[in-house]
């Protein structure tokens, strides 16, 4: 029934606008109404209108089904992630290499040390400089393996510089590293397995965990002790760390993996 007196209503505009002369009055078409005279000029513009809003209805349809494509097309072209695979110089089979650099951080006595370690390009650019050491600094060193105490091959890595690959996998949306774990978990991609190495927990400086390849690099022309960002294996200390099922003293692996 509202609908129907709304239809009157545009009717009776359309009916008297601009032409007073025009037969009948406002008075007369809604009379006419009343009495029935007027239901097939209703029952017309009640037809217009519903096919006026199916049309909007599908136009609107639509667009909202072209707009969910194009953001599900998007998300699988442009799902791509990058993560740095620590110890070594190239990546994974699967992933493309954007560049190969070296390892960089904090001095591992500084207690204003920054944590994060960096993969630096071999190439590096400038910006404004001036060169010496003057002023209140932050300052960068290079990284080493400090791995004497361990066993197999990575006691042949002892104070060799480490390098680093920065790596892009396609169709991928996270990376990430699991501590104590060589194989991924269902769903996820091994991207490489290593172990856990951070800094040695007398120093000074803090430093993050960082996993790094179980078969590492070295850097050419890098065995010597010039310490500066140095990486110890991480081993589990019993007490609040529940043996089982961790282990006194045993290093930690570790796993790094993708997810679509």
């Amino acid at each position: 029934m509202a609908l129907h007196v709304y239809l009157v209503l545009v009717f009776i505009l359309h009916t008297t606008h601009g032409d007073e002369t025009q037969t009948g009055s406002c008075k007369d078409v809604l009379q006419g109404y009343l009495t029935g005279q007027l239901s097939y000029q209703v029952e017309s513009l009640r037809r217009e209108f519903k096919s006026f809003t199916d049309i909007i209805e599908e136009s609107m349809k639509k667009f909202k089904e072209a707009v969910n494509a194009s953001i599900q097309k998007g998300g699988i072209v442009n799902r791509d992630i990058i993560y740095t695979r620590w110890g070594k110089k190239v990546c994974p089979s699967n992933a493309r290499l954007l560049y190969s650099g070296f390892v960089g951080g904090s001095h591992y006595t500084h207690s204003g040390a920054a944590v994060e370690p960096l993969c630096l390009p071999r190439n590096p650019e400038w910006g404004l400089y001036k060169d010496g050491n003057d002023g209140h600094k932050a300052y960068l060193y290079g990284a080493e393996y400090e791995t004497e105490t361990f066993t197999s091959h990575f006691t042949s890595l002892h104070d060799h510089d480490v390098p680093c690959a920065v790596c892009l996998v396609q169709n991928r949306s996270i990376v990430q590293m699991f501590p104590a774990r060589k194989t991924c978990h269902k769903g996820w991609k091994l991207e490489y397995q290593g172990y856990l190495m951070a800094g040695y927990y007398r120093h000074a400086a803090g430093k993050t965990y960082t996993c790094v390849d179980k078969n590492p690099d070295t850097l050419p022309g890098g065995h010597s002790n010039q310490n500066g960002y140095i990486l110890y294996f991480v081993e589990s200390r019993c007490g609040s760390l529940k043996c089982p099922p961790y282990v006194e003293g045993r290093e930690i692996v570790c796993a790094v993996c993708s997810k679509k």
